[in-house]
């Protein structure tokens, strides 16, 4: 790629020398997979890190999506945001359970819990929501809801490392939540992902069905899958969780430049932080409106690309356009017409820990000069 070119993202990479001095540790130890010394490591530190009381590392980020739904023993239909990547929709499909669509909130890119019980019927077990770009969704109307039809609620935390509401996790929210440790993410372990989970007894299950359903020599108790994480990634992931705070307040800065710098261009619309909450500055998004700004959301981002500027139209199309998903009832353009209008003028702007200052003026000066 032209040294030139603004990615929209870049990974975290840990110190190379001190990479090196924990792959001699574990080529010395002979240890590379299997629930060794740095797995275990890594799944307390995140636990603390996070302030969760459970986590199970996985090898990526759909897996654990997919054995959640198995470890809760989730079938039929599921309410689920068609405002996603396409791995959360995925996830039930490689279950056999028929996901059920509903609405966004315009303010957040959220599902909207106004528009769950309407699509609730008795095939529904659970509620599947994201949270889109890291952006808490309404936890305490979704458990309420869940509660009173009897649901499970897992959620899609792949974007939301780190978030907190008034100092505690969102991931501590419903049934269980989900990590994606992807190279793109905040936090990255190359590939990789997690599962949040509230017990003991759903943290030993979960590790069963991670490792074939072995649990022991001998003894298979579920029928398992294999999506454990090795020890290479382990470590690297160990040593990226020293520097992570330090990437998300560099992201913080770059959100609070791109914020100052197009708060006042017409037709461009973004979200401010929300109070009390503690954000990781995963994506900054930005809506094009057309008739205001003079150009379309592609002709813009087709312009960004020619100029070396690689946004990313996130998420566009839905994942209810897709042709596994398009001819479900649920999937209509008018029973998802918020949803449809975000993914018709979102760009996300480049957004990582090494953007420099002549990198962030670059993209601002694209968009905001667009007609000169």
């Amino acid at each position: 790629m032209d040294k030139k070119t603004i990615t929209v993202t870049s990974p975290l990479l840990p110190n190379l020398d001190e990479f090196h001095e924990v792959l001699k540790e574990i080529w010395d130890s002979k240890w590379i997979t299997n629930n060794g010394s740095f797995h275990k490591k890594l799944e307390h530190a995140l636990a603390e890190y996070l302030k969760v009381p459970y986590v199970s590392l996985f090898t990526n980020g759909t897996l654990p999506l997919i054995t959640a739904l198995q470890a809760l023993r989730i079938t039929g239909e599921v309410i689920t945001t068609p405002y996603s990547f396409v791995a959360t929709t995925h996830a039930l499909w490689w279950n056999g359970i028929k996901p059920v669509f509903v609405d966004i909130e315009p303010e957040t890119g959220n599902i909207d819990p106004s528009k769950i019980e309407a699509a609730i019927t008795p095939k529904t077990t659970a509620i599947m929501p994201v949270h889109v770009y890291g952006k808490p969704c309404k936890t305490k109307e979704i458990q309420d809801i869940a509660d009173k039809y009897g649901l499970k609620v897992i959620y899609d935390a792949a974007h939301a490392f780190g978030v907190e509401v008034n100092g505690e996790s969102i991931l501590n929210a419903g049934d269980i939540s989900t990590l994606s440790f992807h190279a793109t993410k905040v936090y990255n372990t190359i590939e990789g992902g997690a599962m949040i989970m509230h017990d003991a007894k759903t943290k030993q299950r979960i590790d069963y069905l991670k490792n074939f359903g072995f649990a022991g020599e001998t003894t298979v108790v579920a029928p398992g899958i294999n999506s454990k994480m090795d020890e290479m990634r382990s470590a690297y992931g160990l040593l990226n969780l020293k520097q992570v705070d330090d990437a998300i307040e560099a992201r913080h800065q770059v959100a609070i430049k791109y914020r100052e710098a197009l708060r006042n261009v017409e037709g461009i619309s973004f979200w401010d932080d929300m109070p009390g909450v503690k954000h990781n500055y995963s994506y900054f998004p930005i809506f094009v409106d057309a008739k205001k700004y003079g150009m379309t959301r592609d002709e813009i981002y087709f312009k960004m690309r020619e100029q070396g500027v690689l946004g990313r139209r996130y998420f566009y199309p839905l994942i209810s356009e897709f042709s596994t998903y398009k001819g479900l009832e649920s999937s209509s353009r008018e029973n998802l017409p918020t949803a449809y209008k975000m993914a018709d003028e979102v760009i996300c702007l480049p957004m990582h820990h090494a953007l420099k200052d002549c990198d962030v003026q670059k993209v601002i000066s694209i968009i905001s000069q667009h007609h000169a």
